[in-house]
């Protein structure tokens, strides 16, 4: 017995060494953002209700002796019970200055859509189910968990060209009744260089994606491209991209219904000391159907939106946001999903 607890107790402290000596290093990031929010639809009643946006995310990180880095990161829930991004693989970053991210890599597409300023605020009308016409520039670019993105090193072939290749694959399971992206191959791109007094982002990506359902064949699997440009001068910024493509399983009927559609924003930022001005405006459009048709009519969504944030304290924000919305189901107007919006709240990130 007296040897078992000698043997025992070595064990324990060698562990404990050993996960010491080996633990990664690990850091803490996040916001909390509150405020109110007050909806006006055109045909509708005035509401208004609480908005958040609580975000916890851990990143662990080590070296090896052979100078590449591997890392990876997790978000944990947040009070109102939503899971966070558990489902984090790895990133490798070598030392020439490439990365290869491993395991629900994401779509290189993706990764390159320029960011077009809006309103910093949580404002919008809701829209119904119905209408799937969609705003974000890389709507199309899909992908599944078991996937590679390879992201090269800065000046690539041309000095301010980064680039990124993805692929993924299914996990083998049957098709079933809701659409599944099977496999997605995509290439994405980034151009920065300097011209006059500002400097300019080009970017824009590619992604061809497969998927399956039972019952009836999709018309077209998920896929298209998008590109954008974005101009720095001083504390201007300007921004402006365009996306086209098909898009599978979206809404309330996400086992039937595909969409083709297109994206349209532009959008001014200007910051003035402790002060920072966002415009946007964001024009969505596309025909929706059921799986295996064709025809409709148009979805549409146009949204324009501006916020004024002013930092009161290092790491704390407060905003004042207002949108207004122009929306269309199968081309007839709906007038409950048209209106205006105002946000009033604060953020506070770590």
């Amino acid at each position: 017995m007296k040897k078992e607890l000698l043997m025992g107790t070595a064990l324990v402290s060698t562990l404990g060494a050993a996960s010491v000596a080996e633990a990664v290093t690990a850091t803490m990031s996040g916001n909390h953002q509150t405020g109110m929010e007050f909806e006006s639809p055109t045909g509708g009643t005035d509401t208004n209700a609480q908005r958040n946006d609580n975000n916890f995310t851990v990143s662990l990180s080590e070296t090896t002796d052979g100078g590449m880095t591997i890392s990876s990161s997790f978000k944990l829930m947040d009070e109102n019970g939503s899971a966070g991004d558990l489902d984090a693989g790895f990133t490798l970053a070598f030392t020439d200055g490439s990365k290869l991210d491993v395991i629900n890599a994401g779509n290189a597409s993706g990764s390159h859509a320029i960011s077009v300023p809006s309103s910093a605020g949580a404002e919008g009308i809701a829209q119904t189910s119905l209408n799937h016409a969609q705003t974000g520039l890389d709507f199309m670019a899909t992908s599944s968990v078991l996937g590679v993105e390879y992201h090269t090193a800065s000046d690539f072939l041309a000095d301010g060209l980064k680039m990124s290749f993805s692929a993924s694959t299914d996990n083998g399971a049957a098709a079933g009744a809701t659409y599944r992206v099977d496999s997605h191959y995509a290439i994405g791109a980034t151009y920065v260089t300097v011209l006059g007094d500002s400097a300019v982002t080009i970017g824009g990506g590619y992604s061809a994606s497969e998927g399956s359902k039972t019952s009836t064949a999709v018309t077209s699997d998920d896929g298209g491209f998008h590109v954008g440009l974005s101009a720095v001068t001083g504390d201007l910024t300007v921004a402006v991209g365009f996306g086209d493509g098909d898009r599978n399983g979206l809404g309330a009927y996400r086992s039937s219904q595909s969409l083709d559609g297109e994206a349209l924003k532009a959008g001014v930022k200007y910051v003035s000391g402790d002060l920072t001005f966002n415009v946007g405006i964001a024009s969505g459009e596309g025909k929706d159907n059921n799986a295996g048709s064709t025809g409709g009519s148009d979805d549409t969504i146009d949204t324009t939106s501006a916020s004024v944030s002013y930092a009161v304290a290092s790491g704390v924000t407060a905003i004042l946001g207002y949108s207004t919305t122009d929306a269309t189901n199968d081309g007839s107007s709906t007038a409950d999903n048209d209106g205006s919006a105002w946000y009033i709240g604060a953020n506070m990130a770590f």
